[in-house]
């Protein structure tokens, strides 16, 4: 047996996410320190879903809504060892590379605000992600206007001088 989904995310149009997969449940408590330590006073929320054991989705973070969003992420996706951040206030960029320092950290699916859906794997033993659509597809090549769009937005967000 095998069934492909695609699971739609739902998150607040204020926040960003960070979908990936791991490999102990140390996770959940070293991604809240990662998160603490990369930006003092981050909003966020993160939920850890376990493989093994009692197969339970764990979760922690410094705001109990966007907790239980990470939650909900985690428990739609369905798959054994994934994690959700969920945050609010602070960009992905901030915080990414400290998360791939983790050492339960396998990989990254996605860090964006973008709608995203999630490509699904289900078989008899379970569930697991095979990618991420993540946002629109392309409309057309960039022009000379929208380079100095890009730029000016990247220096009226603080990203570059």
């Amino acid at each position: 047996m095998l069934n492909l989904h695609a699971v739609r995310l739902s998150f607040p149009s204020d926040s960003n996410i960070i979908v990936g997969q791991s490999h102990f449940v140390k996770t959940l408590e070293d991604i809240y320190e990662a998160m603490v330590n990369a930006v003092p006073g981050a909003m966020f929320g993160v939920a850890f879903n376990e493989a093994s054991g009692p197969c339970l989705t764990r979760s922690d973070g410094t705001d109990d809504a966007l907790r239980q969003t990470a939650i909900e992420i985690t428990t739609a996706i369905g798959a054994g060892h994934i994690f959700a951040v969920v945050m609010r206030g602070v960009f992905p960029i901030n915080v990414l590379g400290r998360i791939k320092d983790v050492p339960e950290v396998c990989g990254i699916f996605c860090a964006t605000a973008n709608p995203v859906e999630v490509i699904v794997a289900e078989t008899e033993q379970g569930r697991g992600i095979l990618g991420v659509v993540d946002g629109s597809s392309p409309r057309g090549i960039e022009t000379d206007t929208d380079v100095d769009v890009r730029r000016d937005f990247l220096r009226q967000i603080g990203y570059k001088r």
